[in-house]
């Protein structure tokens, strides 16, 4: 429960709102009774069937459906949100009781992430209201790139022009490259003195764009050894020490930081949560603001006020433990139109709201505000003082730093952070040594402190680990949405994330971390729990959904069946789940305003996702485990087209939705699933045809209607990958992929034909 520090005569600065959700509990409760009726009509009916094989698999795969479904509906059951209140916050807090910040901006690759991209992000958490001298942003760059070095420079240079500019007349996008469009409403001030400045601006937009572009297609050169570009000549991404810049301490904007940690192939770098931990290292070292958010490259700041939304969270609570974390939601601006891709979280509305009422949102890994003590690894219940802390446990804990034990020591007793109120260059050398490979070696770094390691998904694994030591966290949804960022614009880049995914929460079982490991040793309440082994099993949903899309198939060329017949009572149970289940889906989906097109498009790509990209993230762990490969994390590609002044975007143009093949092995299971749904259905055609017309009816049941529409629905799902077989270019499923697919497919319908044959 929220309590405020206020006196009760004053309103909250935030509210947790909960919903009525009894119409939705009411259905998901009919569907669960329909799932258990299926599954106690295979076991009484087992003894009557005379192929026992779909039988018996389908009861295997409709039970895990049911425990998906429970786990679903333990998530769901109650539903809340938070709503906070920052004008109430400006009229109660002085800015100088506001807490330092310090925001981590990650990128991993210029090339897959183009740097106007990260600019542009840096550009509007630099101009976001919150005061000046509290904020200090630091760009990771683990490509040690010059382009991105170069590019952080420039902009720095016109953030000097852009932040007074928004702050001046209140601009609402301060992300520049979305607010210089042809349908922007930047043009509402009236007076010539913001017009005169708005075309300046743009203007010197324009110029910094340019001076990107060209760089980005021409080799940086150092000659001069005394330029800043120096330390990049003949460096190698995988092999250089670290660098570390401060390139603007200027009183007019925030600390501006450039990180390229040290990388040694000798060294694991642990992906993200390794350039993670270096970033909390260095500014524990530089800055040590008690609060840190962090921000993928991507995810500009589009509402001004997302850090007094987060105050109005961090104030409103006298507990600390109800608010570990702050959350705020991903959301996209390129989003295609209805999703077609299914990748923009639409249907997680309900999930988050319902985590909400639990222990709290899951943490994202991005658009989320951390207390630094969390972080290092302080339970609710701990009591530190700096006199009661060990310097000899702070070596263990956060390494031989002195500079960073001593800022350790000053979190952890929540003392005043401030180091001295020196700036940041004074601790160049100290940073470079905590940003090194071997810092972290006999320390608890990536283990209890930091972000954790062990999972590509580090944030879920982190998030986890907050949870159960006893953190709650928050969900913060303001409007407008808080921060917007680049959704995968093609097949294969939606591919890639949903496989890197899957893979990384499935890793999270497989650790010291399992959710029910820290419901039994920890503080993770057993509802959160069975939230957390709901998203963790993505990679482990492929197996069943796989063998209950070749059930049909199989049913119908061995004449065969796994669904109840048209003539029994049983029938109406398959039947009622199929109807009840979508339409219930549908209804949620149309109480967030959404279309009839989106929600088919998530219905069918929820059907191919999970067994293509969410069957090969299943793959990787399973050979991670075996010792047979190593899981290496895909950097999603990023698409930025340049704005023209001509208002086309991808909503407009009529192939953006279309889907897009490459040679990626991950398709092919969804095309044999094409192939062999299309052969039965042929097959049960042909079976039809050779038939008397006054026997149709007899031959139809014996066939299998429910197997017939169940072959029609999933041809229905892959649709896409039928017009892929006969597209052109780009948008053809390459021929290897298909003659490959086509070989599995005639060896599956042989292994069918044959095993229908009597013995």
């Amino acid at each position: 429960m929220a309590i405020n520090i206020q006196e009760s005569t004053f309103l909250p600065l935030q509210e947790k709102i909960v919903s009525n959700n009894k119409i939705a509990r009411a259905i998901e409760l009919i569907v669960l009774s329909l799932l258990v009726s299926m599954l106690v009509y295979r076991v009484v009916s087992l003894k009557d069937q005379h192929h026992y094989l779909p039988w018996l698999l389908a009861f295997l795969c409709e039970s895990w459906f049911t425990f998906i479904w429970i786990l679903s509906m333990c998530t769901k059951w109650n539903q809340c949100y938070t709503i906070t209140y920052p004008e109430r916050l400006l009229e109660r807090v002085n800015e100088s009781e506001y807490p330092e910040v310090d925001i981590f901006v990650t990128t991993a690759d210029p090339i897959l992430e183009p740097c106007i991209i990260t600019m542009n992000t840096v550009l509007s958490l630099l101009a976001v209201d919150y005061p000046t001298n509290k904020l200090a942003l630091y760009l990771s760059d683990d490509a040690c790139s010059p382009l991105t070095f170069y590019s952080l420079v420039e902009t720095t240079k016109f953030a000097k022009l852009w932040v007074p500019f928004c702050k001046k007349y209140n601009i609402q996008v301060r992300a520049p490259f979305r607010y210089f469009t042809s349908n922007s409403t930047s043009l509402d001030h009236d007076s010539l003195e913001f017009r005169n400045e708005h075309k300046k601006m743009k203007n010197e937009y324009d110029y910094l764009y340019k001076k990107i572009e060209v760089a980005a297609q021409r080799p940086f050169t150092c000659d001069d050894p005394n330029s800043d570009f120096s330390v990049f000549c003949d460096v190698n991404r995988s092999d250089h020490p670290a660098i570390i810049k401060v390139v603007s301490e200027n009183t007019e904007l925030p600390y501006i930081i450039y990180i390229s940690r040290e990388k040694n192939p000798k060294h694991d770098q642990h992906y993200k949560a390794g350039a993670m931990n270096v970033l909390a290292r260095v500014s524990g070292v530089m800055t040590n603001a008690p609060l840190m958010l962090n921000v993928d490259c991507d995810m500009y700041a589009n509402n001004p006020q997302v850090f007094l939304h987060a105050m109005c969270v961090v104030f409103g609570y006298k507990n600390d433990q109800d608010c570990g974390f702050v959350q705020f939601p991903q959301a996209f601006y390129n989003g295609l139109k209805d999703d077609p891709f299914g990748n923009q979280l639409a249907n997680f509305y309900y999930i988050m709201n319902g985590l909400s009422a639990i222990q709290g949102i899951f943490y994202g890994g991005s658009n989320c505000f951390h207390r630094r003590k969390v972080i290092y690894g302080l339970s609710p219940n701990d009591i530190k003082n700096t006199e009661n802390i060990r310097n000899e446990d702070l070596h263990k804990v956060f390494g031989k730093s002195f500079e960073l034990r001593d800022s350790a020591a000053q979190i952890l007793s929540g003392s005043n952070p401030n180091i001295d109120q020196k700036s940041p260059s004074c601790f160049i050398e100290a940073a470079i040594d905590v940003a090194s490979c071997s810092y972290e070696y006999g320390t608890q770094w990536g283990k209890k402190v930091g972000w954790l390691y062990g999972s590509t998904t580090e944030d879920m694994l982190t998030g986890l680990n907050i949870h159960g030591r006893g953190w709650k966290s928050v969900l913060c949804s303001p409007y407008p949405p808080p921060f917007l960022g680049c959704a995968p614009s093609t097949y294969p880049s939606s591919l890639a994330q949903q496989k890197r995914w899957a893979t990384g929460l499935l890793e999270v079982l497989f650790t010291d971390k399992n959710p029910l490991l820290l419901t039994m040793k920890g503080n993770l309440w057993f509802r959160q729990a069975l939230a957390y082994h709901w998203i963790c099993l993505w990679g482990a949903r492929s197996i069943p959904e796989i063998c209950y899309a070749f059930l049909p198939t199989y049913c119908i060329i061995t004449g065969s069946h796994f669904l109840p017949k048209v003539n029994e009572q049983a029938f109406i149970i398959p039947v009622g789940i199929f109807v009840i289940y979508n339409v219930y889906v549908l209804w949620e989906i149309k109480r967030l305003g959404v279309s009839l097109r989106m929600w088919w498009n998530l219905q069918r790509m929820g059907r191919v996702t999970a067994v293509t990209a969410w069957f090969f993230g299943f793959l990787s762990v399973v050979l991670k485990l075996i010792g047979l490969s190593k899981i290496a994390f895909e950097v999603t590609k990023k698409e930025h087209k340049p704005n023209n002044g001509d208002g086309v975007s991808d909503h407009c143009d009529k192939n953006a939705s279309r889907f897009t093949f490459d040679k990626s092995p991950m398709i092919m299971v969804g095309v044999v699933i094409l192939l062999v749904n299309m052969t039965a259905l042929l097959n049960g055609v042909l079976k039809l045809l050779k038939v008397d017309h006054n026997d149709i009816w007899t031959e139809l049941l014996g066939l299998g209607l429910g197997e017939m529409f169940c072959s029609m629905w999933l041809l229905l799902c892959f649709w896409e990958f039928l017009k892929g077989l006969f597209g052109n270019g780009k948008y053809r499923i390459p021929s290897s992929i298909i003659w490959k697919s086509g070989v599995l497919a005639l060896f599956f319908v042989r292994i069918c034909r044959r095993s229908s044959q009597p013995i």
